[in-house]
């Protein structure tokens, strides 16, 4: 695995600045209200030859009636037999993408027009491996607050190399980093899966924790998608209590010495 991944130019990516192949990962449970408006956001910016890879969590619901009502050949599903629940889910999907860059997404929000070039821009022009961008909220185009400090929770630029204090703002949970904003390279993968078998919740931080350790992220200032805030989100900027976030801290904790890890074998 390298940790300096070429730019978007020779013979795997055709010429220079030319656009790569797109696999979208999504994973779907209990989702039949909200995910054909989501899809249609997607596909709208995606090409022919890119993908939408669905794994779908064995929803009990109508949610695989209405992945299979669409019949848009840039989308794969696959129907889980068991429920393994949404880090799981979403690894499955990552190993069934096969373009160059993987972007995540959820479910239920919707993604904002020129989303797929912004991402694909930041990852061409830093050479980073995992991009990351803001979002707001659906209904009020407002960021979400941070469950800290209650300003206005954001990503910057200029944080893209502050890889020490990304890490820290991680661990303290004032860090906004969101599965459904992110994009890896296939180059990244080696180095983010299979995911650590303690991992439970979170995939989203594991993977901005390995990106900073890789020093190799960069984050996109614009929103790239609306974010629909309902009581069924997998994640939440509310507050949990001491017992659990306790729990959560711990497993970031060994999430970034297992990041350590892979890279020293790398």
């Amino acid at each position: 695995m390298s940790l300096d991944p070429p730019r978007f130019t020779g013979s795997r990516f055709g010429v220079e600045h030319s656009r790569p192949r797109v696999s979208v990962c999504m994973a779907t449970y209990n989702g039949a209200e909200y995910v054909r408006e989501q899809i249609d956001s997607i596909l709208d910016q995606l090409a022919d030859g890119d993908e939408l890879v669905i794994v779908d969590d064995a929803s009990p619901d109508d949610t695989v009636t209405v992945l299979e009502s669409l019949s848009d050949p840039r989308i794969r599903l696959t129907r889980s037999a068991v429920n393994a629940g949404y880090v799981r889910t979403f690894e499955a999907a990552l190993a069934r993408s096969t373009a160059d860059v993987v972007l995540l997404a959820d479910q239920d929000d919707v993604w904002m027009p020129g989303r797929v070039d912004a991402m694909l821009a930041a990852l061409r022009e830093s050479g980073a491996l995992v991009v990351a961008s803001n979002l707001v909220v659906l209904g009020t185009d407002e960021p979400l607050p941070s469950p800290i400090t209650g300003r206005p929770w954001r990503l910057e630029r200029s944080q893209s190399r502050q890889h020490r204090r990304n890490v820290l703002r991680i661990m303290l949970g004032d860090a906004p980093y969101f599965g459904c904003t992110m994009g890896v390279r296939r180059e990244a993968l080696p180095l983010l899966t299979p995911f650590p078998d303690f991992l439970t919740e979170s995939h989203d931080l594991w993977i901005a924790i390995a990106a900073n350790e890789a020093r190799s992220i960069v984050h996109v200032e614009q929103p790239t998608l609306r974010r629909r805030v309902h009581e069924s989100n997998a994640s939440t900027p509310r507050p949990r209590g001491i017992r659990a976030a306790l729990g959560s801290r711990w497993m970031l904790v060994r999430a970034r010495a297992e990041a350590r890890r892979r890279l020293r074998r790398a």
